[in-house]
């Protein structure tokens, strides 16, 4: 009997996944609970079993597709004899989430609006935003991106063009701009690779962080001369833990001492309400790259641990999300994020904000350079802390003075120490 298996609700707002990769084809004989698909959430990569045995028969939607919540994903011939009882969609499996991309990764999600008078519109929340702040009713555009999805551009050609305009207008001005490869290119000159998984999500989430938050950034030189010294003193100590102890867990104490007195910084914006949220824990992210992109680790209760016990906990976000075993709770849920490139550092970056965090740090490399201290050129560790913020939310002033707090207690680490709960 053919047994049509629907694209589970996976929950908290998902309406739709994206499918990244297939592990098996139409012909292949599949177990019950067998993985059978990755499909990329708004937050994670999830990898949905098979909920009968049987042969696959038909494959709906391919590799780089948009699969809507309760459409059929696949059928599976399970062999059973037919039923006069009608079929009822599978049950949602159980989901293992693995590391994908920064951020609220919201803006991957479409919002299904459904009234008496209209069909479904496909919209992302950005879409969304933008037509209530241009006065557009999604219901009267015309769609023309993948899916019937309205998009931006769908949005601001509907406006532009006048109420009674159809969006499609724009479509030639678009097409007209589209890449195409050039006449004198040599054939394998170019690759085309598909914009799909992984790496579709970290594009989405960062345009709409640029796109959304009013990025205003401030740039310290931090000398990190004396917490280098408590660092080697304190290496050997970490070492008989088990611990290998590196600057992040400093930086990471100083941010939460400085969130303490900023709080305006450690909020979000809930875009339905339009409230500012301030929260009262603190839960770290730690923007790093990982196997499958750009990943964002949350260390929870930073405020509560040991700086042993934060260093040890990097560690084991790291291998889980280089193992592909970290989970939602792993990636999800930061009030605000640290940005930094270990030991290739640079000098100077300007972080994109971890939307809908109001505020993100950059830190650079720890490098010796001459400074002038008690009127003499000496050699100190310096480094350059970046703080990008979202001036909607927050003052430049804010930034500026948490930044020169965070910067004080890494200079002096006995201060830090006696800031600490």
């Amino acid at each position: 009997m053919a047994f049509n298996f629907y694209m589970p609700d996976i929950g908290e707002g998902v309406v739709e996944g994206e499918i990244v990769a297939w592990k098996v084809k139409e012909g292949d004989r599949v177990t019950l609970d067998q993985p059978i698909v990755e499909v990329m959430t708004d937050k994670a990569t999830v990898e949905l079993p098979s909920p009968r045995a049987g042969t696959i028969v038909q494959i709906n939607y391919r590799d780089g597709q948009i699969c809507p919540v309760g459409q059929v994903l696949v059928v599976i011939d399970d062999g059973a004899a037919a039923s006069s009882k009608p079929e009822a969609p599978a049950t949602p499996p159980a989901l293992h989430a693995v590391p994908v991309a920064p951020g609220s990764g919201a803006g991957a999600i479409q919002i299904v609006d459904t009234t008496a008078s209209r069909a479904r519109v496909l919209a992302t929340p950005a879409t969304r935003r933008l037509a209530r702040q241009l006065g557009v009713e999604l219901g009267d555009i015309e769609p023309t991106g993948k899916h019937g999805r309205v998009t931006t551009d769908d949005v601001r050609g509907h406006r532009a063009n006048g109420a009674a305009a159809p969006a499609a207008s724009a479509t030639p001005a678009r097409a007209a701009a589209t890449y195409a490869p050039s006449a004198i290119a040599k054939a394998g000159d170019e690759e085309r690779i598909p914009l799909r998984g992984v790496r579709k999500k970290i594009a989405e989430s960062m345009a709409r962080a640029v796109h959304t938050a009013a990025h205003f950034t401030y740039v310290e030189e931090v000398d990190m001369t004396e917490l280098v010294a408590v660092r080697e003193r304190a290496k050997p100590r970490a070492a008989e833990r088990g611990v290998k102890l590196n600057y992040l867990p400093f930086i990471v104490k100083a941010v939460v001492s400085g969130l303490k007195k900023w709080p305006q910084l450690n909020a979000s914006l809930d875009e339905t309400t339009q409230e500012i949220v301030r929260k009262k824990y603190y839960h770290i992210g730690i923007a790093a790259q990982g196997p499958h992109g750009l990943a964002v680790s949350v260390v929870r209760e930073a405020d509560r641990r040991s700086i042993f016990d934060i260093s040890r906990e990097i560690d084991r976000l790291g291998e889980a999300v280089k193992a592909g075993t970290a989970t939602r709770d792993d990636l999800t849920g930061g009030t605000f994020t640290i940005s930094s490139l270990g030991k290739l550092g640079g000098v100077l970056a300007t972080p994109i904000i971890n939307f809908p965090e109001v505020a993100i740090i950059g830190v650079h490399k720890i490098e010796e350079r001459p400074a002038v201290r008690g009127g003499q050129i000496v050699a100190r560790h310096l480094m350059n802390l970046s703080i990008s913020i979202d001036h909607r939310l927050a003052d430049g002033w804010d930034g500026a003075m948490f930044l020169q707090d965070v910067k004080a207690l890494l200079e002096d680490p006995t201060t830090m120490f006696m800031e600490m709960v």
